[in-house]
């Protein structure tokens, strides 16, 4: 490996030292689907998230609330301690696209149809409130 791009990963791990996320890869939903649960929580305060995916009828709001979960519990091994009620929110949130498996299924007269069963990648940051108001001053 070259120096810059020693430099660059050393620098790369030391800023994930100070992030607080958690990852979800291969999730059997399309990234349309997901989005739509993922943008409800957006910047959102963690236990009201919480409460909004517990009581969604979407599919897709079990594995990110599975997620989110994740992401707290990240947060409170890095910093040895637990969080306080109103202390954490949801930062950023990103779906990405995922492996596409390709199906056929039968048609008529001979035919076949594709089928794309698509999958996504999810990353949810979690950071405190204290935290942001420390930079901005």
């Amino acid at each position: 490996m070259g120096s810059k791009k020693r430099i660059a990963a050393q620098t790369r791990k030391e800023a994930r030292k100070t992030m607080y996320f958690a990852s979800l890869k291969g999730c059997p939903s399309s990234p349309r689907k997901m989005r739509y649960v993922v943008d409800m929580i957006r910047g959102v305060e963690v236990d009201r998230a919480l409460g909004i995916l517990r009581f969604s009828k979407k599919a897709a709001a079990y594995n990110v609330e599975k997620l989110l979960r994740s992401a707290i519990a990240n947060w409170e091994t890095k910093n040895e301690r637990r969080a306080e009620a109103g202390e954490l929110y949801v930062s950023r949130v990103f779906v990405d696209e995922g492996s596409t498996l390709k199906r056929m299924r039968p048609a008529p007269q001979g035919r076949a149809y594709r089928i794309r069963k698509r999958s996504n990648h999810v990353t949810l940051f979690v950071d405190s409130k204290n935290n942001t108001e420390k930079i901005e001053a």
